[in-house]
């Protein structure tokens, strides 16, 4: 009886040796999978790091290195004569800014310009959005190809190739007037070009017409990306087709088109230069010449690359100021911001 009991509590003990030993084990195991999903997930990140490295050399090159060439609106320099041997001149320019009051007034007119450019492109920001919608509607293939293909091929053509394709179709001896004037409709060639009326909608309708089908792809993309369930249960609901477009496409769509209008009110100033700069003539000088022309106008022009440089810097600022803003903004009524 007593052999019994010893060999029951022997037999106790080692099942609960064995237990404890597999447990012990199940641990380890537990660990070193642990240790192995940290160590997986470190490699994974080095690995992400390693791929943004290139571009993140790239904007330190082309965004952060050029800041280095504000010191110029501290200095009187004139090329060729080295920054060393400029004279320093502080804040001049920056005061012949807004104490030159020709100089105030043509920096007055140039704003204007800007921001009735750069405004009227904000309020026509949602044209690629509505042409995505009505290209995705498209049901023949080879039609919707079509159509994206020849709307998307205008970005790829420089200013001044559609500057030559304006000369050639709407110049006082272009296709359009000779057109005009066969068929008797007109006795004097109309000055589409050479001319200062209606400036801003000119330039409006030649980037809307360069940049409409370019400017689509991003809500198309954002289209593909949509749960085909909701329109399911929007089908079931009795939608039709406008109905599910209001109530689930855009809707969908919306987040890109907020976050695509900040990074457009942040680049408020930046309306670019190479569009300005081919349609620009003695005519429509007064209302074509935006901000970055200004610069470039006074810098290489008038051979005051300080004085340009000053004005480039208050840009910037400016500029980086209404992206903190529209930021703010955006997070306060949103809840959604860039940073």
């Amino acid at each position: 009886m007593q052999s019994h009991e010893e060999s029951g509590s022997m037999a106790t003990s080692n099942g609960s040796s064995a237990a404890s030993v597999a447990l012990d084990a199940k641990t380890k195991r537990g660990k070193g999978r642990k240790g192995n999903k940290v160590e997986t997930t470190k490699q994974h990140g080095v690995k992400l790091w390693l791929l943004i490295v290139p571009f993140l050399i790239l904007a330190v090159l082309f965004c952060y290195l050029p800041l280095f060439g504000w010191i110029y609106a501290f200095f009187d320099y004139q090329p060729p004569i080295p920054l060393s041997e400029s004279e320093f001149v502080g804040l001049q320019w920056f005061k012949m800014m807004v104490q030159n009051p020709a100089q105030l007034k043509t920096i007055g007119q140039v704003l204007i310009n800007t921001f009735a450019m750069s405004g009227l492109n904000i309020l026509t920001s949602f044209f690629p959005l509505v042409f995505a919608i009505a290209l995705n509607e498209i049901r023949a293939r080879w039609f919707k190809n079509l159509i994206q293909t020849l709307t998307t091929l205008p970005n790829f053509i420089s200013w001044v190739l559609v500057y030559a394709v304006a000369f050639a179709m709407f110049s006082t001896t272009g296709m359009f007037n000779t057109l005009l004037q066969n068929l008797h409709l007109i006795s004097e060639p109309i000055k589409f070009l050479d001319s200062d009326s209606h400036t801003w909608l000119k330039m409006l309708l030649w980037g809307i017409w360069k940049g409409l089908g370019w400017g689509s792809i991003m809500y198309l993309a954002g289209i593909a990306g949509i749960d085909p369930e909701l329109y399911e249960a929007a089908q079931v609901d009795g939608a039709n087709r406008f109905q599910q477009i209001w109530h689930v496409t855009i809707p969908q769509l919306l987040p890109t088109y907020f976050v695509l209008l900040m990074l457009s009110i942040s680049n408020f100033l930046n309306n670019g230069m190479d569009q300005y700069y081919v349609f620009q003539n003695a005519f429509n000088m007064q209302h074509i010449q935006v901000l970055d022309l200004y610069v470039y106008n006074v810098g290489m022009g008038n051979s005051s690359l300080s004085l340009a440089t000053a004005i480039s810097m208050l840009k910037s600022l400016v500029s980086v100021g209404l992206l903190i803003l529209v930021n703010w903004l955006s997070k306060r009524t949103r809840g959604v911001s860039i940073v």
